[in-house]
């Protein structure tokens, strides 16, 4: 099969700094909707990346996701405690606002309150003060060497149209009554968006006033949601749309031989994993009453070893995918390969499951997205499939991200009692699969946010402390295998695998496709 591999950094380069000056029009599709236009509602890649295209954060990431400064032009460790940014002056909102360091106090403020899911981008203890209008410091209780990782997708908001239009309290994934933040947006970024339909179409528009200059050649951008994978890749087929994402992977040769328009390949940092709920005395969604099966290990292993990882990498999957011992890529940490899957064995599944009093299988509700990942519901049945063959029946619940979202995240409860989900580390970092995934937390999501199904270990906790702090790398990396370690003894999750990129563009289009998956217009050119 010929597959046309994602263009290489420096060749994309070499093509932007060539790009004549014409102005175009890009028209794409992603399987998901774009619904609130709040930056601190919703932790989710394409959400992130499409604000992103609006927002910009005191850091930005290159298409090879090196660190950048956007807002801010520099920073420093002045003290060791005490991180100091030098914001870029002269930069304004799109409303025409000056962008000043109380717009960044706000901001840090209200990335951590109420109805954020974003809470994790600063620390609970992290004190932001404003030096002067161009200056803030960032005063930590202890050493964090990754303070400012994730700091690309923490988008500073303008606080006077925000507080003018009374949209400081943040809209949540699961709120229904969306305030004029969640509707409208007022960023610094490169493009603004000039009408928004939740979950239709929404149009950008390149903000001719940017504090920095677009590589790209794109002035106008319209975004139209496309659950269908028939009816995505016909649009592109035939040329009524420049881009789609995902192509689904049986479709990558179909594309490829296409006559004007090709696929764009490439491995994604993003681990998909299976979660059970194991804080509750009694599952919501189970035919087993007055316990929690899943707070026997043994049960949870059972699950694992029940799924066939490699039929679902080649049925399903296509070949377009790894399978994962780990619940991060192991192109993120540099002893994954110490690590191993359990193996499939449906026998010793069975013999599992009887050792800890369900001979006789269960029943158990499973939630699951069917426009976030790539082939997510198609993975789901194959999991409730073999299950099935251990004595396992799947309720599955499969259903747009907007409303699988809405049910399972720390707004609504964590309302779930096995899910699917998927993660990219913001940071690129071991600790925040640590803190976000396998974190102790309580029922408000304070601790591990993304724990949804409230795994614990006070040791793991007690490393990932450690882990935060600590500055040199062998110890670092001892400090994660430990974690990892005790993670995989508990089975807190099933990692299932790493899922691959898979983009469809015109002929005439280059983009950078990064492996976060997040897709920037500044980098397009159309010719």
């Amino acid at each position: 099969m010929r597959i046309k591999t994602t263009v290489a950094t420096a060749a994309l380069a070499a093509t932007l700094m060539g790009t004549a000056a014409s102005a175009e029009t890009l028209r794409y599709a992603f399987q998901g909707t774009l619904n609130q236009l709040d930056p601190y509602t919703l932790n989710e890649t394409f959400t992130l990346g499409s604000h992103g295209n609006v927002y910009e954060g005191l850091t930005r990431r290159a298409p090879d996701l090196t660190i950048e400064p956007a807002l801010a032009e520099s920073w420093e460790v002045v003290e060791p405690n005490r991180w100091r940014f030098h914001l870029r002056k002269g930069v304004k909102f799109h409303n025409g606002n000056d962008f000043t360091a109380d717009d960044v106090v706000f901001s840090a403020e209200r990335v951590r309150s109420e109805g954020s899911d974003l809470t994790t981008r600063i620390g609970a203890d992290v004190k932001v003060e404003k030096v002067d209008d161009h200056t803030v410091d960032f005063v930590l209780t202890g050493p964090n060497p990754i303070l400012h990782y994730e700091w690309d997708t923490w988008y500073i908001m303008d606080k006077e149209w925000t507080e003018a239009n009374n949209a400081v309290k943040v809209t949540s994934a699961s709120d229904t009554t969306p305030n004029h933040a969640a509707l409208n947006a007022n960023g610094t970024g490169s493009f603004k968006i000039v009408s928004h339909e939740a979950g239709v179409k929404t149009v950008f528009e390149k903000n001719e006033n940017w504090w920095d200059t677009a590589k790209g050649n794109i002035d106008r951008v319209e975004f139209t949601p496309i659950g269908s994978d028939a009816t995505r890749v016909a649009a592109l087929l035939s040329g009524e749309l420049d881009m789609v994402y995902p192509i689904p992977v049986q479709d990558i040769k179909r594309v490829n031989d296409n006559a004007g328009t090709k696929a764009l390949t490439g491995p994604e940092l993003r681990t998909i994993f299976l979660g059970f709920d194991q804080k509750r005395d009694e599952l919501l969604y189970s035919s087993v009453k007055g316990k929690n099966p899943f707070q026997d290990v043994r049960v949870r292993k059972a699950f694992y070893q029940a799924i066939d990882i490699n039929a679902i990498s080649d049925k399903v999957m296509r070949g377009l995918s790894t399978p994962s011992a780990l619940l991060i890529s192991p192109f993120q940490y540099s002893r994954s390969d110490e690590f191993e899957r359990y193996p499939y064995d449906p026998e010793a599944a069975k013999a599992l499951l009887a050792e800890a009093g369900y001979g006789d299988g269960f029943s158990v509700g499973m939630d699951c997205p069917n426009d976030r990942y790539v082939n997510d519901e198609a993975i789901c049945q194959a999991v409730a499939s073999f299950l099935a063959r251990v004595g396992i029946k799947i309720d599955l619940n499969a259903q747009p991200k907007a409303q699988y979202f809405a049910k399972v995240l720390a707004s609504n409860g964590y309302d779930t009692s096995f899910y699917l989900l998927g993660w990219t580390p913001g940071s690129f970092d071991s600790w925040n699969v640590l803190h976000n995934i396998t974190g102790c937390r309580d029922d408000k999501g304070k601790g591990g946010p993304f724990n949804l199904g409230g795994y614990c270990n006070p040791k793991v906790d007690e490393l990932s402390a450690q882990i935060l702090v600590e500055n040199d790398p062998v110890k670092r990396d001892e400090l994660i295998a430990q974690a990892f370690t005790i993670i995989h003894d508990d089975v807190s999750h099933i990692p299932l695998h790493q899922q691959g990129l898979a983009w469809g563009v015109s002929d005439k289009v280059e983009v950078a496709q990064r492996a976060d998956n997040q897709f920037h217009f500044r980098w397009v050119v159309k010719n």
